[in-house]
């Protein structure tokens, strides 16, 4: 721990600096790519991993220590809570950058995130942190020691989850889940499963090893929703009205005893199997919320979806195609 405020409040200004500078390297990369008309994806994973692993763990950070003392003091829980604000949208354009349909969109998206973060990061140096080190009640030295302490735990838990040298599909899928799970922790948990799910959608056939593991990922994300369904298009969720049952003569898929690994397959081959305006019902021990994200990625529009039963351990679910 640092010895004086002086010294906690120069180390937290220092660090600002550093982040900002590393940012804008890596944003520009992506425009000097974009400009050049050469590949720009390496530098847009490079952006995106960077915003995962420093930057947004870095506002977890804050939002777990500095913050909440910032907003004890008079006249800053609105500028707390708008920062606060600041980092879901933060969040939320790390995913929108995963996303870019091309070179200049993921520029674009690239440049208003140095924006944003080089405002939000004036507004801590100019305003919160001069408030703390001013403050009787807070201790500058011992919120500085928490962040390290924050950050210190979200590493070692990203180095269990290092990829092997020598797969760079593998290495990039595991910056793609570090963001994934950045965007969930900052409360972004369903743009996170989508991420996730179209990955899944991308590398199901070529690499079904690195598919698996974005199945099991995408549970854990799915958790992080809340109790309702996903509400794209017109399916329903538990609790939404009244539902229709399975159609008379339509099969059943009980996938309670099949392993986790076999289950959203044969979940897959079994939809691949229906006509146009045919069903089945899926009978599983847990809501099935991950399987509709891969659904969404797939199948988008094609599909039909309703929840016939929605637990606490038994979840039916009619699954249909579409009429052409």
């Amino acid at each position: 721990m640092l010895g004086t405020g002086t010294e906690a409040y120069e180390a937290m200004l220092a660090h600002h600096q550093i982040l900002g500078e590393q940012l804008n390297e890596r944003v520009s990369a992506i425009a000097v790519a974009a400009a050049a008309g050469q590949p720009h994806e390496t530098a847009v994973a490079g952006l995106v991993a960077y915003l995962a692993g420093e930057i947004l763990p870095h506002a977890a950070a804050e939002e777990a220590t500095i913050y909440p003392a910032a907003a004890g003091l008079d006249g800053l829980a609105g500028t707390v809570s708008e920062m606060i604000a600041e980092h879901r949208t933060l969040a939320e354009a790390a995913g929108q950058l995963a996303r870019a349909a091309g070179a200049a969109e993921a520029a674009g998206r690239g440049e208003g995130i140095a924006r944003l973060f080089t405002g939000h990061v004036a507004r801590e140096n100019d305003v919160l942190l001069p408030a703390l080190l001013a403050s009787e009640s807070a201790d500058l030295p011992a919120l500085l020691a928490g962040m390290h302490t924050h950050t210190g735990q979200a590493a070692q838990a990203d180095a269990a989850e290092a990829e092997p040298a020598g797969d760079p599909q593998a290495t990039v899928l595991s910056l793609l889940l570090r963001a994934a799970m950045a965007l969930a922790r900052a409360g972004q948990a369903d743009q996170a499963c989508r991420l996730t799910a179209a990955a899944w959608a991308a590398l199901r056939e070529p690499r079904p090893d690195l598919a698996i593991r974005l199945t099991a990922a995408l549970h854990g994300l799915a958790r992080r929703t809340g109790g309702g369904p996903v509400t794209a298009g017109t399916n329903s969720g538990p609790g939404e009205g009244t539902k229709p049952g399975a159609a008379a003569g339509e099969p059943e898929l009980d996938v309670r005893s099949l392993p986790p690994a076999q289950r959203h397959e044969s979940i897959f081959t079994a939809y691949q199997a229906l006509a146009p305006g045919s069903g089945f019902l899926l009978i599983n021990d847990h809501d099935p919320k991950p399987l509709r994200y891969q659904f969404e990625a797939e199948h988008a529009g094609e599909f039909t979806w309703d929840y016939l039963e929605a637990g606490p351990k038994l979840w039916r679910v009619r699954i249909g195609r579409a009429t052409d």
